[in-house]
Parts: C-alpha cells; structure tokens; sequence
C-alpha cells in the first residue's frame, strides 16, 4: 500500500494558523472515509475530524469552529487548516484512511487501517 505522507507542521504562536496536507496517491474516492488525528505526549491519539468521499464532515469538539478539513479525490490530497491555534493543539498530528470498501466514519481511531509517520504541529502561548 503507497503510505500517507503529512506535511506542513511546524512551530506557531497562539491564535496563529497552519495548514497540514496529506498526500494520499494510494487513496481514491472510493475510500469512504478519511481523518486527522493527534497525539500529545503522555496522551491517547484523538479524532481531530474526518471527511467522507462525499464531503461529510465531522470535528472533535475541541477543534470546531476553528479547522476545516478538506479533500481533493483528483489530487488525492487531504488537508486540514487550522486557525486560531491554542497551545493545547501542540501534538504529533496523522492522517488516516479507513479499509477498503468500509462505509464507516468515526473518529475513533481504531476503525482506521492506514496511518502516514506524522507531522509535529508545536503551539508556543
């Protein structure tokens, strides 16, 4: 399977804004569903949002209102901008894809198969 590669992480200052991108060329619109994750240390991965192959979106609490998601199925691109950033956003942050032929969105992270390695978002206060 071609791996999912994140990019666009780095070191903000609270309030400020990133834009995360997920390259996927392995992942077509077939694949029903796919999210952002995160993980701080000392801490379990959490949803962070997911997009269904016919736009439906769904956010973590913590983040509404404040990132948007978004996929490009010709691109095969997955993306996450982020406004307004708080420094409890700080964490190692993943894009997933759920099994083929799974008609399932959560933002639980055990129904995912496929994780890229991760990029670092740091927000300093």
């Amino acid at each position: 399977q071609v791996p999912l590669v994140e990019s666009g992480g780095g070191s903000v200052q609270a309030g400020g804004s990133l834009r995360l991108s997920c390259a996927a060329s392995g992942y077509t619109a077939s694949t029903y569903c796919m999210g952002w994750f995160r993980q701080a240390p000392g801490k379990e991965r959490e949803g962070v949002a997911y997009i269904t192959t016919y736009g439906t979106t769904r956010y973590g609490d913590s983040v509404k209102g404040r990132f948007t998601i978004s996929r490009d199925n010709a691109k095969s691109i997955l993306s996450l901008q982020m406004n307004s950033l708080k420094a409890e956003d700080t964490a190692m942050y993943y894009c997933a894809a759920v099994p083929p032929r799974t008609q399932l969105c959560t933002l639980r992270a055990g129904d995912y198969r496929d994780w890229g390695q991760g990029t670092q978002v740091t927000v300093s206060s």
